[in-house]
């Protein structure tokens, strides 16, 4: 199979600082909240794990903003400001278990999914991204279903 090159998409500075901003303006639908397990709150702009004791903004994101598919549902980054995830051009680390990968075509509509636990999220993108009606791919959990990041051809 060719491979396919891709780039990871972390969530924007622009949408993490939001988030700070409405914490700070007490919006209702924005929680603080501290890490109290390892592996439980995924910053989704910095893509780590947060460490027990961290604060995190719990909110709402629309993953996929029109069409049927259209999602709404709550993610975490960090409450202090943390660099967003540079490594674009590889998948990260922290997020190879418990994870979805769904592929959406130009609709936004969800023409595929598989689960990945361990090895091989590489190639469940390249097959995913390899059917030409996929315009892009989300990473999920697969426990809980929240986003993770967003996956795009180069």
């Amino acid at each position: 199979m060719k491979q396919i090159n891709y780039r990871i998409v972390p969530l924007a500075t622009e949408i993490a600082d939001a988030a700070r901003g409405r914490l700070a303006a007490r919006a209702p639908d924005h929680a603080l909240v501290t890490a109290d397990s390892p592996n439980g709150y995924p910053c989704r702009h910095c893509l780590q794990w947060a460490e027990a004791g961290e604060q995190l903004i719990l909110f709402p994101f629309a993953s996929v903003e029109n069409g049927p598919y259209q999602e709404r549902g709550p993610i975490f980054v960090h409450a202090e400001p943390c660099t967003r995830y540079t490594g674009t051009e590889r998948y990260p680390e922290a997020f190879r278990n418990e994870r979805v990968i769904r592929a959406y075509d130009n609709r936004n509509f969800m023409i595929d999914a598989r689960v990945v636990n361990g090895e091989g999220p590489e190639q469940v993108i390249d097959e995913l991204l390899g059917n030409p009606d996929a315009a892009f791919l989300h990473v999920r959990s697969a426990t809980r279903g929240c986003y993770t990041m967003g996956v795009e051809r180069v």
